[in-house]
């Protein structure tokens, strides 16, 4: 038999985008359609390079063309991406910014916000990573950049700050721009200006996301980020214990404020549990359990992962280099699949907006 295009098309008309809940030749994800008698090639434009469903989706690509047209086609099915947005973010050639937040300190939401940029670019996206943590910045520690200054460039007449560039993704934190030994007595305009500055006086390029590390609790800074920027969505983290989820329902309470109207994309439950390197297949509860689990539910937001509480993510953050950089490490994992699951609901909260 003779296989069409229009074939083609029509059997893979029968796939649907599990999170989209439409067809992939309705989503326009089909493209680049070859076909040499039993040869049939196609791409699947995937909205993320960090799809946790790519292999679930290239299946039922593979089992609708053997269905629908013929078992003995033979098919070659290139999976790439192209990231979503769904409105100007206010930064040129940035599509999506991500703010990473928590109702208190020390549930380490820098932590998150480091290896959720690094998991999104280890995946194949382009990223940025803002540590506007104002009074304390994390990211030249957990980077190894202390003492490091960026350049400065001319982009067509203006004087533009280049942003540092490690492990794969562009950085810019207040800390490069103060004496670390020193602390920062700024009054809220001079906070709101400074933070200003890192999203428009930067050259971040072409970037898919645009990780924005805040600081804890719901202050000046989360006002002029979330008013002057139209945020995509934001990733609260938590720990297990009540005090802190009672802090984060207060941090979520904050985002979809009429005044802010930020979607979220999540709760990231860090120190779910401990497991010690000798016995990596325990898990002792030591915070309690499930508590973030249960605050999404909830809250009707999506549950974005648990994170452990291991030794080595400490360790790693203090020499410079994020967990997840450690490629034979426990806890690459975990962070790579929040990575993903963060850049689903990224697509999802996208489309949405699309559809109106």
């Amino acid at each position: 038999m003779i296989i069409t295009k229009e074939q083609v098309l029509q059997a893979l008309g029968n796939v649907e985008e599990p999170d989209l809940k439409k067809d992939l030749v309705t989503l326009n994800m089909i493209q680049d359609i070859h076909i040499d008698g039993n040869n049939v090639s196609f791409s699947v434009v995937l909205t993320t390079p960090a799809c946790p469903l790519k292999a679930l989706i290239e299946n039922a690509c593979r089992n609708a063309i053997s269905h629908f047209i013929s078992k003995e086609a033979v098919v070659s099915i290139n999976m790439t991406s192209r990231v979503t947005t769904q409105k100007n973010t206010g930064v040129p050639g940035v599509k999506n910014i991500i703010a990473v937040a928590s109702g208190k300190g020390g549930v380490g939401k820098s932590t998150v916000a480091a290896n959720l940029a690094l998991g999104l670019a280890k995946a194949g996206a382009k990223v940025g990573l803002i540590d506007a943590d104002i009074y304390g910045p994390s990211v030249p520690i957990m980077f190894g950049l202390e003492g490091a200054r960026p350049q400065a460039s001319t982009v067509d007449g203006k004087t533009r700050i280049e942003p540092i560039e490690k492990y794969g993704i562009k950085l810019l934190s207040i800390g490069f721009f103060t004496d670390p030994n020193q602390p920062v007595p700024w009054r809220g305009p001079m906070v709101s200006t400074a933070v200003k500055q890192l999203f428009n006086d930067a050259d971040w390029g072409e970037l898919d996301y645009l990780v924005v590390d805040l600081p804890p609790g719901t202050g000046d800074i989360h006002i002029t980020v979330t008013q002057t920027f139209p945020v995509t969505g934001a990733v609260i983290v938590t720990t297990p214990q009540n005090v802190a989820l009672a802090d984060a329902k207060k941090g979520i309470g904050m985002f979809l404020m009429p005044a802010i109207n930020v979607p979220i994309l999540g709760v990231v439950e860090n120190m779910s549990y401990f497991t010690p390197a000798e016995l990596p297949e325990n898990k002792y509860y030591i915070f309690g359990k499930g508590g973030g689990h249960k605050l999404a539910e909830q809250l009707d937001v999506p549950f974005l992962g648990e994170i452990p509480l291991v030794k080595g993510i400490s360790e790693s953050g203090d020499a410079g280099k994020p967990t997840i950089m450690d490629e034979d490490g426990p806890m690459t994992n975990a962070f790579l699949e929040m990575a993903s699951r963060v850049a689903q609901q990224v697509a999802i909260s996208n489309a949405k907006a699309l559809i109106g």
